[in-house]
């Protein structure tokens, strides 16, 4: 099984790399690269996303053909994809950091900054907070509910159809903390960073 990281200039995404690599040895081959034609003989792909929504969309439109091979891969094809933090968030219709952005548009909803309510919630939301587990996700198999994952945000993806919700976590709202919808997957926080847990999600993921 062919597993590829996209490699498309979004900041720092080597301890995603790692993370996979640990949990993928001796199962898939794992690629990190922006090559269409590798991304398109992929079993599975990793959508990673570090900085704003505007700077992780541009950085996905500067590379000729990406886009279309993404939406090729998951709405055509059918087949998995993970997105974690900005990788999530760009499921959207639209993003309004830094200016309006359009997303990806697989999952109608938008992105918009957390309401911190005066002040009285620090952003970015950042560290470990507990999740609430809502539905039965292939990527929480065998994980007990309110496990401590890490996060990294100060913008929040608001889907119009809750149903696509698989967890939540407390701070300041119920924010959205993954979701999934058939072959799409996306976590706001970062599971590479959520100790064991964190790697637990990853090879669920892989053993899709």
């Amino acid at each position: 099984m062919n597993v590829t990281i996209v490699d498309y200039n979004s900041g720092n995404i080597s301890s995603v790399i790692n993370s996979f690599n640990e949990v993928a040895k001796n199962k898939v081959k794992l690629k990190v690269t922006s090559d269409l034609n590798k991304i398109k003989s992929s079993d599975k792909v990793v959508l990673p996303g570090q900085g704003s929504f505007k700077s992780c969309v541009d950085a996905l439109n500067n590379i000729k053909g990406l886009v279309d091979t993404l939406n090729e891969f998951v709405i055509n094809h059918k087949k998995p994809l993970l997105g974690i933090c900005v990788g999530l968030q760009m499921f959207a219709d639209i993003g309004y950091e830094e200016t309006e952005t359009k997303g990806l548009g697989w999952i109608s909803g938008q992105v918009s900054k957390i309401d911190n309510q005066n002040g009285k919630y620090k952003l970015p939301h950042i560290g470990w907070n507990q999740i609430n587990i809502l539905k039965d996700s292939k990527i929480f198999k065998n994980i007990e509910n309110n496990p401590h994952m890490y996060f990294v945000h100060s913008y929040e993806f608001i889907p119009e159809d809750k149903s696509v919700i698989s967890s939540t976590t407390d701070y300041s709202s119920n924010i959205v903390c993954s979701i999934e919808k058939e072959n799409v997957f996306g976590t706001q926080f970062h599971p590479e960073k959520s100790d064991k847990t964190g790697l637990k999600i990853i090879d669920n993921f892989i053993n899709l």
